[in-house]
């Protein structure tokens, strides 16, 4: 089994759209449209299994000391690889390349980003309030259950 990461070209924003789906429509991940994702191309990391895409996240830089893990997905095809851990992981270490000071993750899966080295965080801890422009796009929105984890590099 060959597992390769590699930065998209905006040739793989339909698969990605595919692959996050299901995702999408039960509320645990946001719509980002073909334009935004062709706007944030470079933002994204894929994960593919023997050539296959498995899995994909975006680092979405905020600020000069903070950004925030997006778009999380991984195939249900492939879950069990700790491809996830790991996708999370080189969103780790591009924040540190770019000498960022925290990574944010608003999610479900609280326990998953513990594994991953995050700790919890009131939402109201998030310093940089443009975050909240997406929550309106939303399917939770203004009731937001999400938790909020920080990793600190």
């Amino acid at each position: 089994m060959e597992i390769t990461f590699l930065k998209p070209d905006v040739s793989h924003i339909a698969l990605m759209q595919e692959l996050v789906k299901e995702e999408v429509d039960n509320g645990n991940i946001l719509l980002r449209t073909e334009d935004e994702m062709a706007n944030t191309i470079r933002s994204y990391t894929i994960v593919e299994v023997d050539g296959v895409m498995a899995g994909f996240t975006a680092l979405h830089i905020h600020s000069a000391r903070l950004a925030e893990v997006r778009s999380l997905v991984v195939s249900k095809k492939f879950r069990g690889l700790k491809l996830g851990l790991k996708l999370v992981q080189s969103c780790i270490d591009e924040g540190r390349e770019y000498k960022l000071k925290q990574i944010l993750s608003l999610t479900y899966a609280k326990s998953f980003f513990e594994t991953a080295g995050f700790r919890m965080i009131e939402k109201e801890e998030i310093p940089e309030h443009k975050i909240w422009a997406d929550c309106i796009r939303c399917k939770h929105f203004p009731i937001c259950d999400e938790i909020a984890m920080v990793h600190d590099l």
